[in-house]
């Protein structure tokens, strides 16, 4: 899936768009197919959005909720635009979107050998720059912009902290140097994302979180 069409559905359909899917409907009543079904637009991975919500009463890994998945360009724009944006979200909670059946936890077997691209921003980001960047990041997720890289990429974190808020994108083998190299590069380097100056980013390993 292409990040282009990802970007295309956020923008909407044209008259002409519509004109295509009044047809696509006409044609499913014949063919007895679900019009739904044939205008959706499947990605490439199934992916799950997970949510921390920071109960001190609780443990850690019961405070981890796996709210929903999906694995069609639609059904991801459904989520986002139904769940408050992370700016909103109260001091201590995370957002993280993985591929299905990984946990956003470095426990995770298909985390604890990898490592992360951690940006790091400034309180006065939040308002400013924390849910364009975040946004951006998902996208580039689901729509495997990483090109021959996104296999390395087991899924995205946002974190709201008191000091400053933390988005990190996680990757599979910290021994696949040239390919967290590259990723690394992408995200520096993306027009999309478009990072400040002022803004840091570095490399973890699991155990120098």
């Amino acid at each position: 899936m292409a990040y282009a069409t990802m970007a295309a559905e956020k923008e909407g359909m044209s008259e002409g768009d519509q004109s295509t899917s009044q047809e696509v409907e006409q044609t499913a009543e014949g063919e007895n197919l679900s019009p739904e079904m044939l205008i959706k637009h499947p990605l490439q991975n199934r992916w799950s959005l997970w949510f921390y919500m920071n109960d001190k009463t609780k443990a850690w890994e019961e405070n981890l909720l796996e709210i929903t998945s999906f694995d069609t360009v639609e059904d991801f724009w459904a989520l986002y635009n139904h769940i408050e944006v992370a700016s909103k979200l109260k001091i201590g909670c995370d957002y993280a979107l993985f591929k299905y059946g990984i946990k956003p936890m470095w426990e995770d077997e298909r985390n604890k050998r990898g490592g992360r691209w951690l940006i790091n921003l400034s309180r006065n980001q939040r308002s400013s720059d924390l849910d364009a960047y975040w946004l951006e990041i998902l996208l580039c997720l689901i729509g495997e912009a990483f090109d021959e890289y996104s296999d390395d990429i087991c899924g995205a974190v946002v974190q709201i902290r008191p000091k400053g808020d933390k988005i990190g994108v996680w990757t599979a083998d910290v021994r696949n140097g040239d390919g967290n190299v590259r990723i690394g590069l992408m995200l520096t380097h993306s027009p999309k994302l478009d990072l400040q100056p002022k803004t840091a980013i570095k490399f973890n390993t699991y155990g120098s979180k």
